[in-house]
């Protein structure tokens, strides 16, 4: 979860620091550096309230009943889903042009009568989102020191690289960076996704092994949930789509490092439902390659993705 939940930190605290960077230069280079102060509180105030959210999301969630909490669970993430998903492609769109997109908006303040005001809301709404998409990303881990580190380490790489990209001593290709990191978050939005329908079924909105519904494929004989697809006569097939996919948990144990990397990057864990493994696997059929697609179009149309500060 280390690993995931760094590249988490490290891609929406950059893309936060890139922009309050940009705001930055902007209000210097128009001589307005009154609004540099109003623009920290506006950076403040949306990191309290990302702090906030995500304490009041892990424990007041623990107040409530066990169904309670998992489909709130599963709800908070099938809506990190799909604000990944569209982030992938408004990402995608944007690419390199975000610097444009932030002086766009702060050319727009600057023409209004309380520009320091309107770049405060600028920087507010835009960490804002950020924060909140880091919350949402993140809230499944909120109890794992190692997923909480991860994060912490990669927002504060963030900010360093932002800061030494504000005062032009390192250049990023924004293409190259984007493109990679949100290659990867496809890929961890998918186990979120597998993560939200496990939560869905053990809270029994969903059919599945938990249920006890008679739905939930079993062995006449002994009562037990069906394993796999391939089983025994007559349970040929029988398993799927409401019994268990696999369980590895004799090969891998659910409590080792492996088992906690894999369900960190890739949402595997020893033991998952076959309803899981099709909304993993769907996700990425139609997901990945619409990417690639994007990603590779948007490459040919650009040799030379580069942003620096000026």
């Amino acid at each position: 979860m280390f690993f995931a939940s760094f590249l988490i930190g490290l891609r929406e605290g950059l893309e936060a620091a890139l922009i309050i960077g940009i705001l930055v230069a902007f209000a210097k280079k128009e001589n307005r550096t009154e609004a540099i102060r109003p623009l920290g509180w506006g950076v403040a105030i949306a990191v309290a309230l990302s702090l906030l959210l995500g304490a009041l999301f892990t424990f007041g969630s623990q107040k409530l009943s066990f169904e309670s909490q998992e489909i709130i669970g599963g709800g908070m993430s099938l809506l990190a889903v799909a604000m990944i998903t569209w982030m992938v492609f408004w990402l995608l769109k944007l690419g390199a042009n975000l610097k444009n997109e932030i002086e766009e908006s702060a050319h727009k303040a600057l023409k209004g009568e309380r520009f320091a005001l309107s770049m405060a809301l600028i920087a507010f709404v835009s960490v804002g989102r950020e924060g909140i998409e880091t919350t949402l990303l993140l809230w499944g881990w909120a109890l794992q020191p190692a997923a909480l580190i991860g994060a912490l380490v990669g927002i504060i790489i963030s900010v360093f690289l932002g800061y030494l990209a504000y005062r032009g001593l390192v250049r990023l290709n924004l293409r190259t960076f984007f493109t990679w990191t949100v290659g990867f978050l496809v890929i961890v939005a998918a186990g979120i996704l597998a993560y939200g329908i496990h939560d869905l079924q053990e809270a029994r909105i969903l059919p599945g092994p938990f249920s006890g519904a008679p739905i939930t494929p079993t062995d006449f004989r002994t009562g037990e949930v069906l394993v796999g697809f391939f089983t025994q006569i007559p349970y040929w097939g029988a398993a799927y789509p409401f019994g268990w996919a696999f369980d590895l948990q004799d090969t891998i144990s659910p409590d080792s490092a492996l088992a906690t990397f894999l369900k960190g990057t890739i949402g595997f864990t020893p033991m998952m439902t076959w309803l899981e493994v099709t909304a993993w696997a769907l996700y990425l059929l139609f997901v990945f390659p619409a990417f690639l697609r994007r990603a590779r179009a948007k490459a040919s149309t650009c040799t030379k993705c580069e942003h620096k500060f000026s």
